[in-house]
């Protein structure tokens, strides 16, 4: 047996089984030799920026409303502002990956991610400060979308294991924001400006090693424009909406994500109001968090070895009943126990990452299926964190809040055996031959 053939039966599912319509064009020029390290490398970089701009202004973020003098209502439009900019502007990238290149959109995705970084520390007021966050945001949305697609494109043989990688390193960047703001902005002299604008320098790595990659695969665009035959048509993908597993993908990740922003925005509070000490409870968020590290490379090499990934979401989606329901019951008394479930349950983002590798065939096919699975997953969580912070308001406990915590993942439970399911977009929506 040749190489290629052991390449090609080593493949997943969906790369062996697609129809040569529906997977790219061979390039036309060889790939130079240093790309695949370098795209190794910023791949991991662009996923390191993807959140430190969210928990690094969380960590400081009563420094940063006094700094700039915020009401109450603008400090809080300025917490939903992510999860709508990642649904409205996912929803622009799968037209300007089409038109540029999905590397060209990353790259300039991790400029705008610097470029408001670098900004939003010198705002003088709320809407600069605002501004400049969206548009911080508005990078990170379009790299969201097209990170999957980058690994489809140049990684076909290996969609679970950079997915794995990258959803490490999106879960270090995190925990490391979220650990490491409050720390460095003391050592840098206690301004939340210097604290904010550290994080910049991240994001400029990121935008130097993507526009290597960019220019690189420009040039390979060309060659394989100039070797094309004149009646070829792009492949646009198909209509995703007329998909019941990708709407059964969107949903499952709108929940997943309802409960990360709920953990991240309320979890503290629990324990605080349990008895527990306010740095105490710091920390537990940040073991939930960091649980996502290890974690977000097994789990996608683990469903990407599986035909049906649906008994992942179901035991993700049962660690998180016992963690919902061990707060109900003792918070404090079990408080390490239930932070562990809870980052195990949280896991389900790099799952779903690695579904939408998974349930579309060709990489315009991943394009659409990321966009619209994320924009629409964004959309769901925005009402989620405030319901929550309603009900504890009225309520002036936790029980009814964290019943609707647990609620919340039965569905997400059927909505992931759903979309685990072994079948793709492309299958569904009669694009096969």
């Amino acid at each position: 047996m040749s190489d290629e053939e052991v390449q090609i039966l080593n493949r997943p599912r969906a790369a062996r089984t697609a129809s040569p319509q529906s997977l790219p064009a061979p390039a036309a020029t060889p790939q130079p030799a240093w790309l695949g390290p370098v795209l190794l490398v910023g791949i991991v970089l662009a996923a390191l920026n993807l959140r430190p701009a969210i928990t690094s202004l969380g960590a400081l973020f009563e420094e940063t409303r006094e700094g700039l003098g915020m009401s109450g209502t603008v400090a809080g439009l300025i917490t939903s502002v992510p999860a709508l900019c990642f649904a409205v502007f996912g929803v622009t990238a799968p037209r300007l990956s089409r038109r540029f290149g999905p590397a060209a959109v990353v790259c300039a995705g991790m400029a705008a991610v610097a470029a408001g970084l670098l900004i939003r520390p010198f705002a003088t007021n709320a809407a600069g400060f605002l501004a400049a966050s969206a548009l911080t945001l508005a990078g990170i949305a379009l790299t969201n979308v097209l990170l999957p697609v980058i690994v489809k494109r140049w990684f076909p043989d290996r969609v679970a294991a950079m997915t794995g990688l990258y959803s490490m390193a999106l879960a270090a960047g995190t925990s490391l924001a979220a650990a490491a703001t409050v720390p460095m902005t003391r050592a840098l002299g206690g301004s939340w400006r210097t604290g904010l604008l550290v994080w910049a320098f991240l994001a400029v790595a990121a935008v130097l090693h993507w526009l290597a990659i960019a220019a690189a695969a420009r040039k390979e665009k060309a060659a394989a424009a100039a070797g094309a035959a004149p009646a070829a048509a792009p492949d646009t993908g198909p209509s995703v909406v007329r998909s019941r597993t990708a709407w059964a993908l969107a949903c499952y990740f709108g929940l997943q994500a309802t409960g990360a922003y709920i953990t991240m925005g309320w979890l503290p509070q629990i324990f605080r109001d349990a008895g527990v000490s306010a740095s105490t409870a710091g920390v537990l968020l940040a073991v939930t968090m960091v649980m996502g590290v290890p974690l977000a490379f097994i789990i996608p090499g683990l469903a990407g070895r599986m035909k049906n990934q649906g008994p992942i979401a179901v035991v993700l989606g049962l660690f998180g009943l016992v963690g919902y329901l061990g707060l109900y019951f003792a918070p404090a008394a079990g408080a390490w126990a239930w932070v562990l479930m809870l980052g195990v349950s949280n896991c389900a983002f790099p799952l779903v990452i690695t579904l939408i590798g998974l349930r579309a065939e060709s990489p315009a096919g991943v394009v659409k299926l990321s966009a619209f699975a994320q924009s629409t997953g964004y959309l769901i969580s925005i009402p989620g964190p405030l319901v929550v912070g309603v009900l504890y308001q009225h309520s002036g406990g936790w029980d009814l809040p964290l019943a609707l915590m647990a609620g919340l993942l039965v569905p997400q439970i059927v909505l992931g055996m759903l979309a685990g399911r072994d079948r793709t977009i492309e299958d569904e929506c009669g694009m096969r031959d």
